[in-house]
């Protein structure tokens, strides 16, 4: 089996189940029922594991006819997928409002690369939220720079200078709700609805509260990305990325990933595909225990500030309520110290939290950070103070709270 074509149209995708339309159910609902078509499950629950690069035809029109339909649910060449890369795919689609479909790829960052490489060309602008996900910022600084892209960065809190960036001609804004490591909340509908006015694309990272807890697309942006190796894989075993648009932005990232060569193994789109299903309830889980975490730290003299825009107490509150259905166990806590040592003695001493990176797997992590080497606009709401982001995971909140007391007594 060759090459597909090198510039391939894009057919509508399945983006409803073939039996019934689920858009009219309730989340939990369509994380439950999402891209399990009799066609693709059989007799079974789930999707099987469809593992193979060479697709077979009866007759040669057959192969003719299957090259000119691009779209999932087409078996064509393995690197268009099959069945269990499709399904995942609907499934994400199926809980993302205002999306066309879904493109998968092989990682978070490989995500982010698609949908910059899908919008941007030599010599355009993008402007970059200045709290955005280091990778994100090391390709707009590497990779784009490279290619000839110029970027930006900004304050996301601040209107009206992101307003007057838009003097000289900007192609795409890049965001990101809360920030990265230190979790501003921006105004992300009167950001989108700037660069909508000034013919500039937008994209957000929406890897933090996940289709469930904020819908990005219905809020302004055209390109919504996640990592799916944080909530949706949920259990700390796979590596992967998405990005989800209308029909225009959808086509063009369909197209670059295919130029690409992206795909996602079979293997991890069916485990994936199994962590999406209890995505909610670990979710509902983490958030309530983060949130009881967070009340907790705010209250011990070891700790100056809690940085999560769940509490009452964080600036961004207010636009975290207003927009925001949803949030997760991820936050971080600045210590009351000089000593920037102390946040390593801190996890050091922790028990039951792992020290790691990544997050929204079952198992709580602790990771001292050191945000002010990431920005280049914002001030940090950490200063040099020393700092912990916590991953909070499906152990019982009691136990974690006793864990941080020992660990900060020590």
């Amino acid at each position: 089996m060759g090459c597909g074509p090198r510039h391939a149209q894009t057919a509508r995708p399945h983006n409803v189940s073939a039996d019934t339309d689920d858009s009219g159910l309730n989340p939990a609902t369509r994380l439950v029922r999402g891209g399990r078509r009799k066609e693709w499950t059989g007799p079974v629950v789930n999707p099987p594991v469809w593992r193979g690069s060479t697709h077979l035809y009866d007759r040669d029109a057959d192969r003719q006819a299957a090259g000119g339909n691009n779209s999932d649910g087409q078996f064509f060449y393995g690197r268009r997928g099959a069945p269990t890369q499709w399904a995942l795919a609907e499934a994400l689609t199926a809980i993302e409002q205002g999306a066309y479909a879904t493109q998968l790829y092989p990682s978070g960052v490989a995500a982010i690369a698609g949908c910059m490489l899908a919008v941007l060309k030599p010599g355009d602008r993008l402007l970059m939220a200045d709290n955005a996900y280091d990778p994100s910022r090391s390709m707009a600084t590497g990779l784009l720079a490279r290619m000839g892209v110029t970027t930006t960065f900004f304050d996301p809190r601040d209107l009206a200078a992101f307003e007057a960036l838009f003097a000289d001609p900007v192609r795409a804004v890049w965001l990101e709700a809360p920030g990265s490591l230190t979790f501003e909340m921006c105004d992300v509908p009167a950001l989108t609805a700037i660069a909508r006015a000034h013919g500039a694309v937008s994209m957000i990272d929406n890897t933090w509260a996940s289709p469930l807890g904020f819908a990005a697309l219905e809020h302004g942006c055209d390109i919504v990305m996640m990592s799916l190796s944080k909530h949706v894989g949920g259990h700390s075993d796979l590596i992967m990325g998405s990005a989800s648009a209308g029909k225009r932005w959808y086509t063009a990232l369909r197209r670059t990933a295919q130029e690409l060569g992206q795909v996602v193994s079979p293997d991890d789109a069916a485990l994936a595909a199994r962590g999406l299903r209890t995505m909610g309830v670990r979710l509902e889980a983490q958030t309530r225990s983060a949130l009881k975490m967070a009340q907790w730290l705010e209250a011990q003299p070891q700790v100056a500030r809690v940085l999560c825009p769940m509490l009452p107490s964080d600036p961004g509150h207010a636009l975290w309520h207003r927009d925001f259905t949803g949030g997760c166990g991820l936050f971080a806590f600045v210590l009351n110290s000089d000593d920037p040592a102390h946040s390593a003695r801190v996890a050091d001493a922790l028990q039951l939290f792992g020290i790691g990176y990544s997050w929204g797997g079952f198992e709580s992590l602790a990771l001292p950070i050191t945000p002010g080497v990431h920005r280049n606009r914002m001030p940090c709401p950490t200063g040099g103070a020393p700092a912990l982001r916590l991953a909070i995971g499906l152990e019982d909140a009691d136990d974690l709270i006793a864990d941080l007391a020992q660990a900060l007594r020590a």
